[in-house]
């Protein structure tokens, strides 16, 4: 009886951290179109200062991709105020943090300073929206810093294009063909021009989001707002009117060599629904329970207990189009990949024909709790959360409503979703091998 009870206390704990994580904010637009979301937070003595930017490797033309990626290096070059080789100087110099990142569909830039420093923070998002350095030394040194960059990350690293060759062979049509970082082709082939016409035409305010989350006074960080931003001139926002890929109805299977390999890897990937749908939240949980931890079923019965498989995973990637779920594995000894194969496939048709156990999907919903308590306790972390809520999601409210997704997702749900979306005609097989020598 005494057990229960602290559960009972457990259960009312968890409760009320989840719930005391609701998280205000407010939202606004400058007659310019640049979208503002606000989050006050006064119990630590930091602000974050963040820009989204709606371009990201989708928005790229063919032949010229990685430009998305490389502006997040170009854009440190400096501004028309500050000289080149200075940003980080600054930002150290003032006690702050800053970094960016590049997905398919957006970029991000970030400062957290120390609230005294809040100012600094908006003048200098503001200055790399308005006068960014986009000039032949920027350009020439980016570009080698950006292929370095490929070949220590993908080229020259075991398993480096796995994904890569997914996204070729998944989408045919649709620009989430390519990488991120792009080829080396298309990098050394762009021109200054073109990069410069990239930069007039997506980092413009209305096709931003500013976000200031942390220990802020609204009204006096409105009014640097507006002066920093209120002028720079509205642009044009172009339809992001991207072909379709044709449904997967058959198995395809293709081949791949990597040069730094020595043991094969086997990816099965499955096109999905957008990040927008529920569906998306069903399949990260549905990847959570194949293949998250040592507990995981994939990793338990191929790993650990049968020792078939080096590693494998279960992955979903939700993006804004159109999301990727893939098994990746990597064989143990002699296990061919038919077995792998099977053992796999085995799993999915477990998921298709019988509810998962209650205990299994208790500790589910516990780790999606776990990971939304740890993804939104930071201000750093509150801030991405709201930008990419907004700019990707259409509801920047969905930070404070999307724990209530996954708590409504049902044991029936995961079935239905395994049903519908991975089924051996819906999939590419890739055979990830080492190159002959």
């Amino acid at each position: 009886m005494k057990k229960r009870l602290l559960s009972a206390a457990a259960v009312s704990f968890l409760g009320m951290i989840i719930n005391a994580q609701q998280i205000k904010f407010e939202e606004y637009d400058l007659p310019n179109g640049l979208h503002v979301i606000l989050h006050q937070d006064n119990t630590a003595p930091v602000v974050t200062t963040g820009v989204m930017y709606h371009v990201g490797a989708k928005d790229e033309a063919v032949g010229r991709t990685g430009m998305a990626h490389f502006f997040e290096h170009l854009l440190f070059e400096g501004t028309k105020n500050i000289k080149r080789g200075d940003w980080f100087k600054i930002v150290s110099s003032n006690g702050g943090t800053n970094n960016a990142n590049t997905t398919n569909d957006r970029t991000y830039y970030y400062e957290t300073f120390p609230s005294n420093n809040e100012q600094l923070g908006l003048w200098m998002e503001s200055e790399r929206m308005k006068s960014g350095t986009v000039n032949q030394i920027g350009v020439d040194t980016q570009r080698e810093v950006v292929k370095e960059e490929k070949r220590l990350r993908m080229d020259n690293q075991p398993y480096g294009n796995l994904f890569t060759a997914v996204q070729n062979n998944l989408f045919t049509k649709h620009p989430y063909h390519w990488s991120t970082i792009g080829s080396m082709e298309d990098l050394n082939a762009a021109t200054l021009s073109e990069f410069q016409d990239f930069y007039k035409k997506f980092y413009v305010p209305n096709n931003a989001t500013l976000v200031v989350a942390g220990d802020i006074k609204p009204e006096q960080t409105k009014k640097w707002i507006l002066e920093y931003y209120g002028d720079i001139p509205k642009g044009t926002v172009y339809p992001k009117n991207f072909p379709k890929d044709d449904p997967i109805t058959k198995e395809k299977e293709v081949t791949v060599t990597d040069k730094n390999i020595q043991l094969p890897a086997y990816a099965f990937a499955y096109r999905t629904p957008s990040n927008k749908e529920k569906d998306a939240y069903i399949l990260d949980m549905l990847s959570s329970y194949l293949s998250s931890g040592k507990s995981s079923v994939l990793y338990k019965k191929l790993v650990d207990q049968e020792k078939k498989a080096l590693q494998v995973q279960a992955f979903n990637q939700g993006l804004e189009d159109a999301g990727i779920f893939a098994f990746f594995a990597i064989p143990m000894g002699s296990t061919t990949k038919s077995t792998l194969q099977s053992d796999i496939d085995a799993e999915i048709k477990k998921l298709q024909t019988t509810l998962i156990s209650e205990e299994d999907y208790q500790k589910l919903l516990n780790q999606f709790e776990n990971q939304f308590v740890n993804s939104n306790s930071s201000i750093q972390g509150i801030a991405s959360s709201l930008a990419t809520n907004h700019v990707l999601m259409g509801d920047t409210n969905l930070i404070n409503k999307e724990l209530d997704i996954y708590r409504s997702v049902s044991r029936q749900d995961i079935m239905n979703a395994a049903k519908k979306y991975l089924n051996p005609n819906q999939r590419i097989i890739i055979n990830y091998l080492p190159e002959k020598k």
